[in-house]
């Protein structure tokens, strides 16, 4: 599992940024603010996450690809939970496979074997086989909220 110890984390935080996140680093063995998991998983409070070196990547992107995919109003008052319905969960995987391939030594590839080995679950089995095949109705929706363009790229737009 890819950690944040092992990534470009000034890479990480530009692309947060950009969607006006600030990553925030937690010290080693503290409690992550705002984590809706526990333990070394991502938290989500306002416009902040809060991660440690041990947090896995995965869990960043997913945290910030609800960010994005969240209605203002919903982001307005966001700790913790995000909240959203199926379509809009579906939409986050979906975000955070293409978030990572904008980070150095990430990539779709790997944020999908990360995602199997935490325990996202799919129709299909895994991660990359949703992705490729049966995610068509998250990658619509994502286009429809202006997130992604018709070539699948991030806009670095929120909902």
């Amino acid at each position: 599992m890819l950690l944040i110890n092992a990534i470009d984390r000034l890479g990480l935080g530009l692309l947060l940024n950009q969607y006006g996140l600030e990553l925030c680093l937690v010290a080693p063995e503290q409690l992550i603010p705002g984590s809706f998991w526990g333990e070394r998983e991502a938290g989500l409070i306002g416009s902040k996450i809060y991660a440690r070196l041990d947090t896995p990547l995965h869990s960043v992107l997913h945290e910030a690809a609800h960010f994005v995919c969240m209605t203002p109003e919903r982001r307005a008052g966001l700790d913790t939970d995000a909240g959203g319905d199926d379509r809009e969960e579906n939409a986050v995987c979906y975000l955070q496979i293409v978030l990572a391939d904008s980070l150095p030594n990430a990539g779709r590839a790997r944020m999908c074997r990360d995602m199997d080995e935490w325990g996202y679950s799919f129709r299909l089995g895994s991660a990359a086989t949703w992705f490729a095949e049966d995610a068509e109705d998250a990658r619509q929706w994502l286009i429809e909220h202006g997130l992604i363009d018709r070539d699948g790229r991030h806009t670095y737009a929120c909902r």
